[in-house]
């Protein structure tokens, strides 16, 4: 359906492809991965005829209908959001709009002579509308607008009064109700809840069409995708298989290679020494020039690819006491509405709690009641003694100075540091080398997250509460902080839809019901175990 062959594509100086192919066909689902900047969503923008190959051929099988989700919303405004979701179905939505402008246009008494004309059009258009299952419609966008975490009375309010990232959820359910031939889908999952991700999942797995989709949720990945893509140093290599799959491939890959690399350079090496230490003498003169021939003739294997990744050894942090946090009797109320009611918690020295709760439940609320930027209308919300606090809030990356470049930022947190030490702290947060040059004001939401977690981890806290701190981390800075955080000897409390990150670091949970709290002991993986779902809203 989908098929890119030998094509190469550079931006400016940086190649990002030569000579690479892949291909998508009805019943594939291709996880497309590599690091920041090599391509993905270069290929996207090819295949959407929105770029052009430098060299070699996009083709998409004619009459395809491609279904395309990326991280630009467009203009959304001055209609709800059940009709901003059925304005972009596609052909559907099409038929209905013309259906509604015929039935005005039947009833207009100023064009009764074209009423034969427009009573065989809307014949025409009925019909086709019916096809395409249109008057399901509705249905279908509530339905889909409700997977997606949409209460009732918001799907029926003005879709411009949405945060940006309500709106991208709005954008997604709008492809998803395309049902397209192909769906191509760059980071789907960023806004979403675990909730919604699991329905998306499900969603995708029915999906019998050709399914491209990039994600940095490691466990969204492993449950969608049939094979995985990676564009990598130029280069596009399919391996068959999930995420974890994949990177046992490629391992296994890397190992071999690296092994028939190290044996021919040691051959070579040998040769080599040969002829230079018999080149001179006439009686070794015949095997110097056979062995001369032998070297011209041999395909030298090119060395391994090797991804610098840097790990940064974070220090240890002062011990706290044994009660580190202390929740009694608190009740919060927003207006009318009550978050919580009398709860009592107790966070212990070394104990790593992740909160569980639908939208709305109070987790942010409970974080914000620890951290003391927040306070409750009645009850007791404090730290113990000794605790020094880190706090990681999505609001966190607006104290940035725009007009500081990351170092300058970094060595105004820590005037005394070597500077070998915070490139390398830089380094290990996604800032190699002229890269601590950037201006904050021109860094990604992800890079600001990263520039934040790195001031927070330098000169670590012994109570560190995360909101979300993987929201737009790539995989690799995800891997990093997932294994900086498991040799945390301090005290850790956070909320994250990624699955994988809360299986790697949480031995408590903390459920928030519309009944109260619950608390389960063990990870996240136990809580699946002991609760019968992967997530409050998704029922026992």
């Amino acid at each position: 359906m989908i098929q890119l062959d030998s094509v190469s594509k550079a931006h400016g100086s940086q190649i990002l492809f030569v000579d690479a192919s892949m291909s998508a066909f009805n019943g594939d689902r291709v996880g497309l991965v590599g690091p920041n900047g090599c391509g993905k969503s270069t290929v996207f923008r090819l295949i959407m005829q929105e770029e052009e190959p430098d060299g070699g051929q996009v083709s998409v099988v004619r009459n395809t209908t491609l279904g395309y989700f990326g991280q630009d919303t467009g203009e959304m405004s001055g209609e709800t959001v059940l009709e901003a979701t059925m304005a972009g179905a596609g052909e559907v939505s099409e038929a209905g709009r013309e259906l509604h402008d015929l039935e005005n246009a039947m009833a207009d008494p100023e064009r009764a002579d074209e009423l034969d004309k427009l009573v065989d059009r809307f014949g025409e258009v009925q019909s086709r509308f019916d096809e395409l299952d249109g008057y399901a419609l509705e249905a279908r966008a509530r339905e889909v607008l409700a997977g997606l975490g949409f209460r009732d009375e918001v799907v029926a309010g003005d879709v411009g009064e949405l945060s940006g990232g309500w709106k991208m959820r709005v954008a997604l359910g709008r492809i998803l109700l395309m049902r397209p031939d192909g769906l191509l889908l760059d980071e789907p999952t960023n806004h979403l809840d675990i909730e919604s991700i699991i329905w998306l999942e499900n969603f995708l797995r029915n999906f019998d069409g050709a399914l491209i989709i990039t994600s940095h949720d490691r466990e969204f990945l492993n449950r969608i995708v049939t094979k995985i893509v990676e564009i990598d140093g130029g280069d596009i290599t399919t391996y068959a298989g999930n995420y974890d799959f994949y990177e046992e491939q490629r391992a296994m890959a890397a190992a071999q290679h690296e092994a028939h690399y190290a044996r021919q350079q040691a051959m070579l090496a040998k040769e080599k020494a040969f002829i230079a230490r018999f080149k001179a003498r006439a009686s070794h003169a015949a095997q110097v020039q056979s062995r001369v021939k032998k070297l011209d003739k041999i395909e030298t294997i090119v060395p391994p690819k090797r991804r610098h990744v840097i790990e940064f050894q974070f220090k240890e942090p002062i011990r706290s006491g044994d009660d580190v946090a202390i929740i009694e009797g608190v009740t919060k109320r927003y207006a009318d509405h009550t978050i919580f009611e009398d709860m009592d918690l107790m966070i212990r020295r070394k104990e790593r709690w992740c909160v569980m709760g639908v939208n709305g439940a109070g987790k942010s609320t409970l974080l914000k009641l620890v951290v003391g930027s927040i306070q409750a209308d009645s009850g007791v919300a404090k730290l113990g003694a000794s605790v020094k606090l880190g706090y990681f809030a999505q609001h966190s990356m607006e104290v940035l100075n725009p007009e500081l470049t990351v170092f300058d930022t970094l060595q105004g947190e820590f005037p005394v540091a070597n500077v070998g030490s915070l490139k390398a702290l830089a380094a290990a947060f996604g800032f190699p080398g002229d890269d601590v040059d950037k201006y904050c004001h021109v860094l990604s939401g992800g890079e600001k997250a990263r520039l934040v977690l790195a001031l927070m981890l330098y000169d670590p806290p012994n109570f560190l509460v995360l909101d979300e701190p993987t929201n737009h981390l790539d995989m690799d800075t995800k891997a990093m902080l997932e294994k900086a955080l498991s040799k945390f000897e301090g005290t850790l409390l956070m909320v994250s839809h990624d699955r994988h990150f809360l299986q790697a670091l949480s031995d408590h949970v903390l459920e928030l019901t519309p009944d109260g709290m619950r608390t389960y002991g063990g990870g996240y993986q136990d809580y699946v175990i002991a609760s019968g779902h992967e997530a409050p809203g998704l029922g026992e």
